[in-house]
């Protein structure tokens, strides 16, 4: 016998409660460890040190991480990254999903400029044309909003900045946020565009520090562009580091050339 909507749902509230918590936990560990790291660096500082850990322990005990702050959600160590592209054709590859369009932009490789060809290329822009958004894009899989374009409720707790600001209905929390992707001696930077790779709701690994959910493609959990491709050296599958960074934290580079700054659109 199947469970009744009232027990449905409950358990639903249950699993988000245990993400909640399971996000908040990371964020603590990761608030902890960078209070240590300033510990390491200003030790010789005496007083000035202690007062600077007591205000970062505070922030840590108070709200779990320091407010808007990308870079005290937890290093992801080792993720097997895939490429994409816009453009893309549904294949076998990428579960027949297409990248005409992504999860926030319905006019997604209209509003790039064209199909961003991952073999013909001139420098990290697609041979063709120089496109009209950042080059540097990535997907993760979480979406803030839900198949009917609302808000998920939970995103609030989830996402660290997202309580520093006033959100539009039709505006991301993630969309356009940035991304540090380390490859050996090679980092590069790149902004939140797309959705996946299979997935759409895995926050406590997106925000947390738990494994990829999905399973396929060597468990694939990151998908990145033809330019991070080629600015890391990837291959079509390949192990990378990465963490969220703050827009001004972005250190200058081939990223910065062509931004994007678009929102949500759906037709």
């Amino acid at each position: 016998m199947g469970l009744s909507w009232r027990s449905r749902a409950g358990k639903r509230e249950d699993e988000l409660k245990d993400t909640v918590t399971a996000v908040s936990r990371a964020r603590q560990t990761r608030c902890e460890e960078n209070a240590m790291e300033i510990m390491k660096i200003r030790w010789t500082d005496g007083i000035a040190s202690c007062v600077l850990l007591l205000l970062v322990f505070t922030g840590c005990e108070k709200n779990g991480i320091e407010p808007g702050t990308e870079n005290n959600v937890p290093l992801h160590e080792s993720i097997t990254a895939t490429v994409f592209w816009i453009g893309e054709e549904g294949n076998e590859d990428n579960g027949y999903i297409p990248n005409i369009q992504s999860a926030w932009d319905d006019k997604w490789m209209e509003r790039y400029g064209g199909t961003d060809d991952p073999n013909g290329r001139k420098g990290y822009f697609p041979a063709g044309f120089t496109p009209l958004e950042n080059p540097f894009y990535f997907a993760l899989p979480y979406n803030d909003f839900d198949a009917d374009g609302k808000r998920k409720p939970a995103a609030l707790e989830l996402i660290s900045w997202a309580k520093t600001t006033t959100w539009g209905s039709r505006e991301s929390m993630c969309k356009n946020r940035w991304i540090e992707i380390t490859k050996g001696r090679r980092t590069a930077y790149a902004q939140w565009e797309d959705v996946g790779p299979f997935g759409e709701d895995d926050a406590k690994y997106v925000f947390g520090d738990a494994a990829p959910q999905n399973e396929r493609n060597d468990r694939a959990g990151l998908d990145v562009s033809p330019a991070v491709r080629d600015y890391l050296g990837l291959s079509g599958i390949d192990k990378v580091n990465l963490r969220f960074i703050s827009a001004e934290n972005v250190p200058s580079g081939p990223w910065k050339e062509i931004m994007t700054d678009s929102q949500v659109y759906w037709e």
